[in-house]
């Protein structure tokens, strides 16, 4: 199982990136999907959820409304659209599924927001 998140960099308030998680050695259709983020000095909390088919979503409070998040099934990939980006989304920024009652991450992609 990989994950690989890209797309992460510095921008100013106000900007949008759109990360992206392309993965291989499961299968991708059938799984739910979730990006997290670990601020410097703080604990990695959960950020966003997606269903296999993508019909479901959910966020988290502090990103609801700005973050969206999104997949393609034939290509495996998971997406997170941030829009109206705050200093305080400075963070590294994973994903991660569970397969076979396993946990996966990402190496993670760096977000930073600074004027």
């Amino acid at each position: 199982v990989q994950l690989v998140e890209s797309g992460g960099g510095l921008v100013q308030p106000g900007g949008s990136l759109r990360l992206s998680c392309a993965t291989s050695g499961f299968s991708f259709s059938t799984s739910v999907m979730r990006w997290y983020r670990q601020a410097p000095g703080k604990e990695r909390e959960w950020v966003a959820y997606i269903n296999p088919i993508g019909s479901m979503t959910n966020y988290a409070s502090s990103v609801k409304g700005r973050f969206a998040i999104s997949r393609d099934n034939t290509e495996n990939t998971a997406y997170l659209q941030m829009n109206s980006l705050k200093l305080e989304d400075t963070a590294v920024y994973y994903c991660h599924t569970v397969y076979h009652f396993e946990n996966y991450w990402g190496q993670g992609t760096q977000v930073t927001v600074s004027a």
